[in-house]
């Protein structure tokens, strides 16, 4: 029986969020990445809080470019980082969301660290 990409990615990030978990010291960088669109949130997982989000849905973002680019999501981890420093947080895990660390996602996760992001 062969799996869609769907179903083998929410397999892949379940088998990732069982070892990576946020806490108030070190929380998650968890990242959503659909075909238009990248979204990045910092979360406390054991007060179920977001405590910093980017996405490229904001108006900032949204006006500069019009899908979801590595460009884009270089600016989203940029952003996210940024607003993650504003309210004390330099040290988070990163969660990939069970996709493969290329591409978008990395644009994303190398501009978070480049902006003062630890992972």
């Amino acid at each position: 029986m062969k799996l869609s990409r769907k179903s083998l990615t929410r397999r892949r990030h379940a088998r990732i969020r069982r070892k990576v978990f946020g806490t108030p010291e070190r929380p998650r960088l968890s990242i959503y990445r659909s075909n238009q669109h990248i979204y990045a949130q910092v979360i406390d997982d054991t007060r179920q809080h977001t405590l910093a989000a980017a996405s490229t849905l904001e108006s900032e973002l949204r006006q500069a470019h019009a899908s979801a680019t590595q460009e884009a999501s270089a600016k989203v981890g940029q952003l996210v980082a940024e607003r993650a420093l504003q309210q004390g947080i330099s040290r988070v895990v990163f969660d990939r969301g069970g996709k493969i660390y290329h591409g978008r996602i990395a644009a994303l996760a190398n501009a978070a660290r480049d902006a003062g992001l630890n992972f």
